[in-house]
């Protein structure tokens, strides 16, 4: 699938969107410097999870990928590989998988599984993503690796 307009309410529609990284900046990352600036941190972000070597999915969501003009921060979900490590990484990259320190140096709402920690399917995990604060669906990015 490749990121559809948004419907009505500004959202993508539901279902999870793959795209490379290049698709999702130009499409979202660009038209204001409230963007260009929480852009800069996914791409940050990105990277470092990416640097791990495990990284299995990479997942957006939230305001980042609506109509929303000035989205506040970027919402991102990091599948890693079962045997990820954490105690093995740098303070830096170590700072991107907690959640609290990932807000204050990027701006971004960071959270993170392993498949082993999870007690249902990886893809039911994901599809809960999808689900807003309100109960309705909205739709969710995946970036491909």
């Amino acid at each position: 699938m490749s990121l559809a307009e948004f419907n009505e309410a500004g959202d993508l529609p539901t279902g999870v969107r793959q795209a490379a990284m290049e698709e999702v900046t130009e499409r979202f990352g660009s038209d204001t410097d409230q963007r260009r600036k929480v852009t800069k941190n996914l791409l940050r972000i990105y990277e470092l999870a990416s640097a791990t070597g495990k990284l299995n999915r990479f997942l957006i969501f939230g305001s980042y990928v609506t109509a929303e003009p000035e989205p506040n921060d970027v919402d991102v979900v990091l599948v890693m590989e079962d045997d990820f490590n954490l105690t093995l990484l740098s303070t830096e990259e170590r700072g991107s998988f907690d959640h609290q320190q990932a807000d204050r140096r990027f701006g971004a709402s960071i959270f993170w599984v392993r498949p082993g920690m999870l007690f249902e399917p990886l893809s039911q995990f994901v599809e809960s993503w999808e689900i807003k604060r309100d109960g309705t669906k909205r739709g969710i990015v995946e970036v491909i690796l």
